[in-house]
């Protein structure tokens, strides 16, 4: 009885408390009204996350991490060790990942992949799972010549008799600690990538 008790109370804690914060970290309310790419694809999801952090870079200083990213390419920028196996995410733009096309493959795992269904180079883009029931947008957005924010919003809709969905509800729930993470690594990338490219352009005197 006492564990059922405690299951319950941490099942109300997560729903109430830590959920709602998890699943707008770092958003502004005006972010996670705004439409984002994608919001007309998956109808009424029961996984609705979007995140945010602010980047002192320009979107196309940004936008090269996000084209590279994926398990064994640039990695996730977090948790290597279990994210892209023990890899070193990559710490400059790789060249030859810089090119993308609506279909390419986004590998998140040795087994899993998502696919990218559509793109504004420097803006935003938007990927698919290959059943059509979960999207993922990355959404650059600037502040000023030298802030941008970087958002980015999961939408999925839970097959409740699928044997995939304990999978679902484990991301539900862990997901924003690798999410988190990577915001981060892209923004640490990103703006010493600024900070370098802005150091080599100011004429020496």
């Amino acid at each position: 009885m006492l564990l059922g008790i405690a299951a319950g109370a941490a099942a109300f804690a997560y729903m109430r408390v830590i959920r709602p914060w998890q699943t707008r970290w770092g958003a502004t309310d005006k972010e996670v009204a705004r439409t984002m790419p994608g919001d007309d694809v998956i109808a009424q999801p029961n996984w609705l996350a979007t995140r945010a952090v602010t980047v002192e870079a320009a979107p196309e200083e940004i936008w090269p991490w996000i084209v590279q990213i994926g398990f064994r390419r640039a990695g996730w920028y977090g948790y290597d060790w279990v994210d892209n196996l023990g890899r070193h995410s990559s710490e400059r733009v790789i060249p030859e990942l810089q090119h993308v096309e609506p279909g390419d493959h986004i590998p998140m795992s040795p087994w899993t992949y998502l696919v990218v269904k559509a793109f504004e180079a420097d803006r935003w883009m938007l990927w698919i799972n290959p059943e059509g029931t979960g999207t993922w947008c990355w959404g650059l957005y600037a502040v000023d010549e030298r802030r941008t924010r970087l958002v980015t919003r999961m939408r999925s809709r839970y097959h409740w008799r699928s044997p995939l969905l304990i999978g679902d509800l484990l991301v539900d729930m862990f997901d924003i600690i690798f999410m988190r993470a990577c915001l981060l690594g892209i923004k640490r990338r990103a703006e010493a990538l600024a900070k370098e490219q802005t150091a080599e352009a100011v004429p020496i005197t």
